[in-house]
């Protein structure tokens, strides 16, 4: 199959027809007025997002690319942090699906990303949100003002609330670990997409930076449902914007 082509499910889950994709897609096809976020990441069997260099590309496998793919294409908006962007330097389009590419986020607090990265040179409509006052432009990129959180970072929560203002509201926070990790923290995400691929690195950057518990009850539990993306699983997991620590995370 050429990769831009797209099975007969995902033509008919686009087309509001019932798929076998519709169960893992349709809470974002259903999306609240409030809209809806979800995260994503990719790993190994033992919990490693990258080498400790940073290495990420690629854990997951072509299911997984199409499935990220699928996502920014049904999502308003597709978000990742400076280091994201600094490592891997992505597109964020849907090249591998049929569907429109979302409008690019770029989470830069201190505005520190030089303008020779791709995202900034062309393509879909590209925000930089970010703290640090500046030029009107940032190359193609117009920057989005964000208050700072009281423990450094941007206020996650003003980020989604200027999406919002801007009729975005079906966001995609795809990478990298540290971002995914500071939405779950802040409780805003709806939901979790986390690929598990049959690969054990022995080492590396964890998936999750989170609080620390002290006991097992203390961690979050949460329902899921499993998906085959061969060669990966899929978890989808249903978070419903409950933060680490409360009553029934």
């Amino acid at each position: 199959m050429d990769p831009g082509q797209d099975d007969p499910e995902w033509t008919a889950l686009r087309e509001g027809r019932e798929s076998r994709l519709t169960a893992l897609f349709g809470p974002l096809l259903e999306a609240p007025a409030r809209g809806i976020v979800i995260g994503r990441l990719a790993q190994t069997l033992d919990g490693r997002i990258a080498t400790r260099s940073g290495n990420s590309k690629w854990i997951g496998g072509a299911g997984d690319l199409r499935h990220t793919h699928r996502l920014r294409a049904l999502c308003d908006a597709v978000i990742v942090g400076a280091g994201t962007v600094r490592a891997d330097d992505p597109q964020l389009t849907t090249r591998l699906c049929c569907g429109p590419s979302p409008t690019r986020v770029v989470i830069d607090a201190g505005r520190r990303l030089g303008m020779d990265y791709g995202i900034f040179q062309g393509g879909p409509p590209t925000l930089l949100a970010t703290a640090e006052p500046g030029p009107a432009r940032h190359g193609t990129a117009e920057p989005l003002m964000v208050p700072r959180a009281p423990g450094g970072g941007l206020d996650l929560a003003a980020l989604l609330a200027a999406l919002a203002a801007r009729g975005l509201r079906k966001i995609f926070v795809e990478g990298g670990g540290q971002t995914v990790s500071g939405f779950l923290r802040a409780g805003l995400l709806d939901r979790l997409h986390v690929t598990v691929a049959p690969m054990i690195l022995g080492s590396g950057r964890p998936a999750f930076d989170l609080p620390e518990v002290g006991r097992i009850e203390q961690g979050m539990r949460f329902p899921w449902t499993v998906h085959d993306i061969a060669p990966d699983v899929l978890f989808d997991i249903a978070l419903d914007r409950r933060a680490p620590g409360e009553a029934g995370a």
